[in-house]
């Protein structure tokens, strides 16, 4: 979960994210190093008295400041389209879940088990217990076998809504009228967090998101006594 005053991404669960965070420090380091070098060039003109009358007709600045952007666009593209690739991999998922968006709550259907579905509300904040998270907790928490690759297909039944889960690098819109696929796995046991990320009307923001990633032993007798 997020905390307050938090800057940077919360912590990889999931494969994808921890690719996702990599790709973050890549790119945040050529940032950094575009960023001095014009600030250097930018202070070294202010504070020089010499002048270069040929700098408007020079061939070798020329060649270098379009070859420099060149090589370094392709070091950010190559990483961000293996990644592209890898979110949109769907090969042989063990489960598949699918989560429809409603004004204003979710609802989920375990489409390998018959009659495993339910609706998950935003438990109000009068009603919660001491250490629950205010906004964030809801009724039926979706539990999943962890180290397992599930499917989720992700719709809508109304208006446009986004499933995302941070910490698992997930985040698919949910269009009415389309099925839309992602795949993820958690590497850790535990309680993850998210909320709908597109402005769907008035309770926007009273429609969390609560994964619970449990063993694959715990998660058959989870199913076992709700079926």
């Amino acid at each position: 979960m997020a905390y307050p005053y938090e800057l940077g991404f919360q912590d990889a669960t999931s494969p994808i994210m921890e690719e996702l965070l990599h790709f973050h420090d890549h790119t945040l380091m050529i940032v950094f190093s575009i960023s001095t070098l014009v600030l250097y060039l930018i202070s070294l003109m202010l504070t020089t008295n010499l002048t270069h009358t040929s700098t408007m007709d020079a061939q070798e600045i020329e060649t270098i400041w379009t070859i420099l952007p060149a090589i370094i666009l392709i070091m950010i593209a190559l990483p961000s389209l293996r990644i592209l690739y890898l979110m949109d991999e769907v090969n042989n998922p063990m489960l598949t879940v699918k989560t429809m968006g409603h004004q204003w709550y979710w609802s989920y259907e375990y489409t390998d088990y018959e009659e495993l579905n339910f609706d998950s509300y935003m438990i109000p904040t009068t009603e919660l217990k001491p250490g629950e998270l205010r906004l964030l907790e809801v009724d039926n928490r979706v539990v999943l076998p962890m180290e397992t690759p599930v499917r989720m297909l992700i719709s809508s039944e109304d208006v446009l809504h986004s499933w995302a889960v941070p910490s698992l690098g997930l985040k698919t819109d949910a269009v009415p009228g389309r099925l839309n696929q992602t795949i993820m796995m958690s590497s850790r046991p535990g309680l993850f967090y998210g909320q709908c990320s597109e402005i769907c009307g008035s309770n926007h923001s009273f429609m969390p998101i609560v994964i619970e990633m449990v063993t694959l032993k715990t998660f058959e007798n989870w199913c076992s006594s709700l079926v």
